[in-house]
């Protein structure tokens, strides 16, 4: 007998779910994040609640896929899975090239946009390919929706932020915000594309 105190196994695991869940949302919102920033960057001058509306649709929908394919179930979810990434790189692509273009002309109003013609498009290509993560948090134990809402709120508040960290720097390199950011909105599709390319070689 050590005389070492041990931490109740239920405790463990729920300090090891709270742990793996907050991992997932972190890797589920590292798109979101990254397209925030150019929406920042696009912007140029966020107000707090652009940054809050941003947010709002990166997390909304980061937290709606998971659920989606928890309940729509295996079958259909690896048949989304199989074009899932299309669809994101083809909606980066076309957002893209439309801030390359912008960039070189003087309207900014499109992309600069927090309206739903701007803002869906991009809420669908970062969060649909976290679909397929629903069926993982299906053999999960734990309620469905208080892992989602957490993947949401992870997400809400890393974009946010995001916004607000594209409008600094697009603030000190305005010259160039707008065609860095579409550059990277490009190339986080390519990442997508290729990553479900070469899964599983």
């Amino acid at each position: 007998m050590t005389g070492e105190a041990q931490a109740p196994p239920y405790l463990i695991r729920l300090v090891m779910g709270i742990s793996s869940l907050f991992v997932l949302a972190v890797g589920l919102s590292m798109d979101a994040f990254a397209v925030a920033i150019c929406k920042g960057l696009a912007i140029g001058h966020p107000s707090p609640k652009a940054s809050i509306a941003a947010g709002l649709w990166f997390g909304v929908f980061q937290a709606l896929m998971p659920l989606i394919g928890y309940f729509i179930g295996i079958q259909f979810t690896s048949l989304v899975s199989a074009f899932d990434h299309w669809i994101a790189f083809v909606l980066l692509l076309v957002i893209g090239a439309s801030m390359i273009k912008e960039a070189f002309g003087k309207d900014e109003e499109e992309t600069a946009s927090i309206g739903i013609r701007t803002m869906f498009p991009l809420a669908v290509a970062t969060s649909i390919d976290a679909l397929a993560s629903g069926i993982a948090l299906a053999a999960v134990d734990g309620n469905i929706f208080i892992a989602v809402s957490f993947i949401g709120l992870i997400t809400f508040a890393l974009s946010a932020f995001g916004v607000r960290l594209g409008a600094i720097a697009g603030a000190k390199y305005s010259s160039k915000a707008e065609l860095c950011g579409g550059i990277i909105l490009i190339a986080i599709g390519l990442k997508i594309l290729i990553e479900h390319m070469t899964e599983g070689i």
